[in-house]
C-alpha cells in the first residue's frame, strides 16, 4: 500500500484538527479492557477480512474529515488489501481475540518504513499503538534495518504525538502532499 496515512485537512488559512473519537468515550469504557493483556502477531492472508473491518471501522467516522480518495486507501476491501500486500509486513493487536489495531511495515534500503497504524476508538489510550509501534521497531532490527519512518497525515495528533513519545525524531512537514493534505516526517534511527 502507498501510504500509512493519519491526517490533516490544509484549508488553505489553517489546520484544522479531526477530533478524537476516544476522547469523547467516558472514562470508565476506556478502562474497562485495559486490564486485558494485548497480543502483537504477524498478519496472515486468513486475517484479510478482519483487517479490512477493522480499518472500516476506525476511519467510517472520518468520512467528513478526509478527502475521499484517503479514505478509498485506508478502508480497503479484501481484493484491494491483498493486491497491496506485497512487499508490506503486517502485524495486528489483538484483545480477547478481536483485532483492535494494526501496522504495516515496508523495507526497503536498509530502512523502514511504517504505515497504516491504525487502533479501534474503544482500544485507544490503552498502549495498543505503542505495543504496534514496538513491534515494527523490532521486525525493523531483526531486519538490520538502520532507521525507522513514518508520515502520518499533520491531521491525526494522537499519531504524530505517538510517535514523539516513542522517541522519534520530527524531520519535516510536507504541505499539500498527499491528496491536499499535510504530512509530518518522523525518524528514529536504530
Amino acid at each position: 500500500m502507498e501510504r500509512a496515512r493519519t491526517g490533516t485537512e490544509a484549508s488553505g488559512v489553517g489546520t484544522q484538527r479531526v477530533p478524537d473519537p476516544a476522547d469523547v468515550r467516558p472514562a470508565a469504557s476506556r478502562t474497562a479492557t485495559a486490564a486485558k493483556p494485548i497480543v502483537v502477531e504477524r498478519l496472515t492472508h486468513q486475517d484479510i477480512p478482519e483487517i479490512c473491518a477493522l480499518y472500516k471501522r476506525i476511519w467510517e467516522p472520518f468520512k467528513s474529515d478526509l478527502p475521499a480518495e484517503i479514505l478509498r486507501e485506508w478502508m480497503p476491501g479484501p481484493l484491494e488489501f491483498t493486491s497491496s500486500m506485497e512487499g508490506v509486513t503486517y502485524f495486528a493487536a489483538r484483545r480477547d481475540g478481536k483485532m483492535i489495531g494494526a501496522v504495516g511495515c515496508v523495507l526497503t534500503d536498509g530502512s523502514c518504513r511504517v504505515l497504516h497504524l491504525a487502533v479501534d476508538a474503544d482500544s485507544r489510550r490503552q498502549g495498543v499503538a505503542t505495543a504496534l509501534t514496538s513491534a515494527a521497531l523490532e521486525w525493523a532490527r531483526h531486519n538490520n534495518c538502520r532507521s525507522v519512518w513514518a508520515d502520518p497525515l499533520d491531521k491525526l495528533e494522537m499519531a504524530t504525538a505517538t510517535f514523539k513519545r516513542l522517541g522519534f525524531s520530527e524531520c519535516g512537514l510536507f504541505h499539500r502532499h498527499y491528496f491536499a493534505e499535510d504530512v509530518r516526517l518522523f525518524e528514529k534511527l536504530l
